[in-house]
């Protein structure tokens, strides 16, 4: 059982839009405290430490790459004092937003030097795996692969974000990317944010007939309607959302949890389901 969401769940708790997510949480420390405690409450066995966008490129695209040890090693060990007695710990790290060549201007070596980076700081924080989530193309799913081998000896969970048929964003499939990734030896690959459970059925049951390790499943509450305000609004509730995530786990799915538009609440009512 991992987490649900965490952005989408620190807006309703005051987070204003457009805001640096990792900053705001160091200022904030009571708020995701609160949210990590419910996430375990609620039957969650793995929780990320709220480092997703905490690499130099996306620290410096807000003006806070000089903070960057900072808050990884700030956020990952108040997440560890939090709910570490409770759960395992996830380093949690994402895309650059700047893609690979030929389709941007990233090199291996560039993108290798970042992701170490903030890996160090994650392990020497003391989080008990890392996990690498919606990421865009196997390329650079590979860099991190080679980072975490050169860095530690965690666990390393890969999972992507993809079209409802499999579709990566950068080209090639999630199958494919799924099969590189374990014989590189990741120990679980899958797909998160995406869309919503109810359109990953058959996304989860290839990736099954495709590699041995465990599968991840971690969908959003269904699509967003975007309000006038801005505001996302999901279309799928706690109930509905529970029956698909355990027909994934059906169709292969061993880790799972929410994304996008996610709550504790819907963690609670997928352990109950279970």
């Amino acid at each position: 059982m991992l987490d649900g969401g965490t952005g989408s769940c620190l807006r309703d708790r005051g987070m204003p839009a457009g805001v640096c997510t990792e900053q705001w949480v160091y200022e904030h420390p009571e708020v995701i405290a609160k949210l990590q405690q419910e996430y375990a409450e609620a039957g969650s066995q793995i929780i990320y430490a709220p480092t997703f966008g905490a690499n130099r490129i996306s620290l410096q695209n807000v003006g806070l790459e000089d903070r960057l040890e900072e808050l990884n090693r700030t956020l990952a060990k108040r997440t560890i004092e939090n709910v570490g007695e409770k759960v395992l710990v996830a380093g949690d790290l994402s895309t650059t937003g700047k893609p690979m060549e030929p389709y941007g201007p990233m090199t291996y070596d560039a993108l290798m030097e970042i992701y170490q980076e903030q890996m160090k700081l994650l392990t020497e924080a003391g989080v008990g795996l890392l996990v690498a989530e919606t990421l865009l193309s196997l390329d650079e799913a590979l860099v991190i692969c080679d980072a975490a081998h050169a860095v530690c000896d965690l666990p390393l969970v890969v999972s992507f974000t993809c079209e409802g048929d499999g579709k990566l964003y950068f080209g090639g499939t999630v199958y494919d990317a799924a099969a590189a990734l374990e014989a590189m030896g990741v120990d679980a690959v899958g797909v998160n944010c995406s869309v919503g459970p109810d359109q990953l059925e058959a996304v989860i049951r290839k990736l099954r007939e495709n590699v041995s390790i465990p599968i991840l499943a971690k969908p959003n509450a269904g699509i967003p309607v975007i309000t006038e305000t801005g505001e996302a609004v999901y279309s799928m509730g706690p109930e509905d959302f529970a029956r698909h995530v355990l027909h994934l786990h059906e169709c292969g799915a061993s880790l799972i949890g929410g994304c996008c538009g996610t709550t504790p609440a819907y963690i609670e009512y997928i352990k109950k389901s279970l």
